[in-house]
């Protein structure tokens, strides 16, 4: 890969409960995780001083435990919990749960983005300002939808 690009692949298999994206991408400014549990098994009841955390429910159910009530997230949903809000992850279910956590502690400074129209411009302007492109003909698209 180029120079300020980083890849990996979400590794549902591996039979760790953790994957480390955060090193494996080398990112810096925010925490990301891959937390997969087999039926029955369950993380730590912990919370953060500073970081506020995002939970990604990307296959299963999860069983969010937010200071000891209980709240279920089914694929798809997404929740935050707080810095100092104890929480607990944990599959109830019969199958295996993959949850991508995201956690960063610093304010978000919106609206950074540069936007261009085409690859050959060299002044960007606000993404608000630049129309968004024509969506591909059904010629250009790749057949069963590899990249």
């Amino acid at each position: 890969m180029q120079d300020g690009i980083s890849h990996t692949k979400l590794d549902f298999d591996s039979g760790e409960r953790f994957q480390r994206l955060r090193g494996e991408l080398g990112v810096e400014t925010f925490g990301l995780n891959l937390i997969v549990f087999r039926s029955g098994e369950r993380g730590r009841i912990h919370r953060h001083e500073r970081q506020e955390e995002v939970y990604v429910v990307l296959e299963g159910t999860l069983t969010l435990l937010v200071e000891g009530e209980e709240r279920d997230l089914g694929e798809g949903e997404v929740v935050r919990v707080a810095p100092g809000v104890r929480r607990q992850l944990v599959n109830r279910g019969p199958g295996r749960l993959a949850v991508l956590a995201v956690g960063a502690a610093e304010l978000h400074e919106g609206r950074d983005g540069v936007a261009y129209e085409w690859w050959t411009d060299t002044n960007g302007r606000a993404p608000q300002e630049v129309p968004l492109p024509e969506d591909l003909a059904p010629h250009e698209l790749r057949p069963g939808g590899a990249a």
